[in-house]
């Protein structure tokens, strides 16, 4: 199987996100009782995105920026640091209670002791987000893109945001432009906007060529009866996904790729970590092997920046789940959320299990 691609474009792939900061303290200590912390830019959506940037593709940020703000120069760097292109509308602060960044506070956990995240979101710039802000017949028409990669995440943040999500779906698949939606359910999002979201997000998924979500997202999101949220045993969430995506298919059509990563925790520091994907009729597992955490916040994101990864290359489907479940391996090992590798050697030797020296 293939998944033909858009030639002669500007971009391989282009995301929509609302960027903020992440805040860690040192040490892998917890955030209550620190008084040392690393702060570092962040995003699921770009987390994605850098994987094909730091191999060579281009990609772009569509995001928003307070305006004038220290912060959002230091998003901007780091975007430009990971090789991401970006552009998106300076919104006016209006004070010190108007907009921010997102603020992400996280402890890593280690050992014994589970990670913790607590997410700062008032006032953030990204739930502005609009499609009024963007020449979508320029980027998608003129400019071209071959993959557009949307998350749940920005998809539910606001009503504009969701409409963005929405128009950006629609203006792809105008122009020829693959569609990949990771469906991302967060309940607190949806509190209040069911019915509207799953509209929205139906409508999305109706047009994707690559959905990517666990039992939890297509229950939830799109109302598919499946196995139990958080199920005994990985060998049971394998046949269980199984079966709720051949019943998803047949509602989903357009899309040829189903994809979710496998993990099982052993404690912080040590997970099992496996993939499954739909191809179109074939199926791909990579069965859960062990592998060691620094931080496991981004390795989701890590495997499916993987995944699309290997499409762009115009791989065969054995190997994009390969490599995405490689690249979400290389993320937990960073201090980073999103992986920064060297080399597609560097991730193919992280496969094999080969971490000998290289000199």
């Amino acid at each position: 199987m293939k998944i033909e691609l858009k030639q002669d474009c500007a971009y391989a792939l282009l995301v929509p996100t609302s960027m903020g900061i992440r805040i860690t303290p040192e040490n892998g200590q917890p955030v209550h009782c620190s008084s040392t912390f690393k702060m570092q830019v962040t995003s699921a959506e770009s987390n994605v995105a850098s994987v094909a940037s730091y191999l060579g593709l281009k990609a772009k940020v569509l995001t928003a920026f307070v305006k004038g703000s220290p912060i959002a120069r230091m998003i901007k760097d780091n975007l430009a640091s990971r090789h991401l292109d970006y552009e998106g509308p300076e919104v006016e602060q209006g004070g010190p209670w108007g907009y921010r960044h997102q603020i992400n506070i996280a402890d890593s956990g280690l050992g014994s002791r589970a990670p913790r995240v607590w997410n700062d979101r008032a006032g953030e710039v990204g739930r502005t987000l609009d499609v009024k802000d963007f020449d979508l017949e320029r980027i998608f028409g003129r400019e071209g893109v071959q993959i557009v990669h949307l998350s749940g995440l920005i998809g539910a943040l606001s009503p504009e945001t969701s409409r963005f999500c929405l128009e950006l779906a629609r203006a792809a698949k105008k122009h020829g432009t693959r569609v990949s939606f990771d469906l991302n359910y967060r309940a607190s999002f949806w509190k209040g906007r069911e019915q509207e979201l799953r509209g929205i997000f139906s409508e999305i998924a109706s047009v994707a060529d690559i959905l990517v979500g666990n039992e939890e997202d297509f229950q939830y999101c799109l109302g598919f009866e499946g196995p139990e949220v958080g199920g005994k045993g990985l060998a049971a969430k394998i046949d269980g996904f199984k079966e709720m995506i051949s019943r998803v298919r047949e509602t989903y059509r357009n899309a040829a790729v189903f994809a979710t990563t496998l993990r099982e925790v052993i404690s912080a520091n040590r997970h099992l970590w496996g993939a499954i994907m739909l191809a179109g009729d074939e199926w791909h597992v990579e069965e859960p092997r062990e592998i060691g955490v620094l931080d496991r916040i981004g390795g989701g994101d890590g495997f499916v920046g993987g995944l699309l990864y290997g499409i762009l290359r115009g791989w065969e489907p054995r190997k994009w789940i390969q490599f995405g479940w490689a690249t979400g391996a290389l993320v937990v090992t960073l201090e980073t959320d999103y992986a920064q590798p060297a080399d597609e050697k560097q991730i193919w030797a992280i496969y094999e299990g080969n971490a000998r020296v290289v000199r």
